[in-house]
């Protein structure tokens, strides 16, 4: 899959390439980075950025002696530091940047992972940046080893991204470490993710690095059988973006290992649990079997059930026959209220909007 056929692409840049000698942000790397995001919207991309680097950016501002960090020394750096990494992003671009900080609780829980979907989908419809990071500042358990890696790959498949573009400072997988086996071999395709290949990762050989091979094949994993392509490249070598802007190949790509509409196809009708029923009248039918339309309260006859905001609903059309699956942005209450109206009657109707969809088509899978 190549640059030509990427729609949307989520790029992870690592603590090493935000402050290369561990005394604050540089834009040594950052530069060559940012002009090939730009070059990516150019080409009418669609690009979200996660980005390390808030604990080694802010390292300089806080005394420490100890070793390893206490979690608090880590939390203070974090807070100093994010400020300072989206500053040092922000600069390199002449369009609107948005600062997105998660952790994994916040993917886990439906209601707030649907909330994160909404914000990302609106900023990328809005050609606006976002810089998702997690909220080191304020994690309750210690930071965990490759977080980011793991966290770019679930923000990869929340946007339902083309590919997962891992920009580290080695290019790529090699069957051993190249730093200290002179004979080590470099993999440019990795057909399947196995214990062999799990085998080949070391550690992060870094000083402020806290991911290593290892997390990277981890965040590789998780996107493929996702659907989605994953590339490790070496982001300290400008050459690296230039082949991938030619449409050819860098670094080591890991293959999906299915294709994206059948990850979320098999997802939804059979990982979730059916909570409810809508019926839509003969418009929202041609609208959503036709025009690959979203599903809106205005084309909603009825609905029935006991659900909430993010559980997985049929959707019928007025002879009740089966008509697709999706999940919900609003609970039965809600639906009840609003079913009928149009999207601008909806804030009238609840005192508040959380999305103009029902069903985003995103969230959507025809049963015919």
């Amino acid at each position: 899959m190549a640059f030509a056929s990427w729609r949307r692409i989520v790029i992870k840049v690592g603590s090493a390439l935000i402050a290369p000698s561990a005394h604050g942000c540089s834009t040594r790397y950052l530069l060559t980075i940012a002009r090939f995001i730009a070059e990516c919207r150019l080409a009418g991309k669609e690009v979200v950025l996660v980005s390390s680097g808030s604990v080694a950016a802010g390292r300089n501002a806080i005394a420490a002696k100890q070793q390893p960090l206490p979690i608090n020394i880590k939390q203070a750096m974090a807070a100093v530091g994010q400020s300072r990494m989206m500053a040092s992003w922000s600069q390199l671009f002449d369009f609107d940047c948005a600062q997105i900080l998660l952790t994994h609780d916040d993917l886990q829980d439906r209601s707030r992972y649907l909330n994160i979907d909404n914000t990302l989908r609106t900023l990328l419809a809005n050609q606006v940046l976002p810089i998702v990071n997690e909220n080191d500042s304020v994690a309750t358990a210690e930071l965990k080893v490759g977080d980011n890696d793991n966290l770019a790959a679930l923000v990869a498949i929340v946007v339902d991204a083309d590919v997962l573009l891992i920009c580290s400072d080695i290019d790529g997988l090699y069957t051993a470490n190249p730093r200290l086996e002179p004979d080590a071999r470099h993999i440019t395709e990795v057909p399947q993710i196995t214990s062999a290949i799990y085998s080949m990762a070391g550690g992060s050989h870094h000083a402020i690095g806290t991911g290593g091979m290892l997390t990277k094949i981890q965040a590789a994993d998780k996107a493929t059988k996702a659907g989605i392509d994953t590339l490790i490249i070496n982001g300290q070598d400008p050459g690296s973006f230039e082949k991938l802007l030619a449409g050819a190949a860098a670094g080591t790509r890991f293959v999906r290992q299915q294709d994206r509409l059948s990850a979320k196809k098999h997802w939804l009708l059979n990982t979730l649990k059916q909570q409810g029923v809508i019926e839509v009248d003969a418009g929202a039918c041609i609208a959503l079997d036709k025009h690959g339309a979203s599903l809106l309260a205005s084309g909603i006859v009825s609905c029935s059930g006991n659900f909430e905001k993010g559980d997985a609903l049929l959707i019928t059309g007025p002879q009740q026959q089966p008509l697709a699956k999706g999940i919900s942005q609003y609970s039965s209450k809600e639906l009840g209220i609003i079913k009928g109206l149009h999207s601008k009657d909806i804030v009238a109707a609840l005192g508040y909007c959380p999305s103009e969809e029902v069903v985003h088509r995103n969230d959507l899978v025809l049963l015919t």
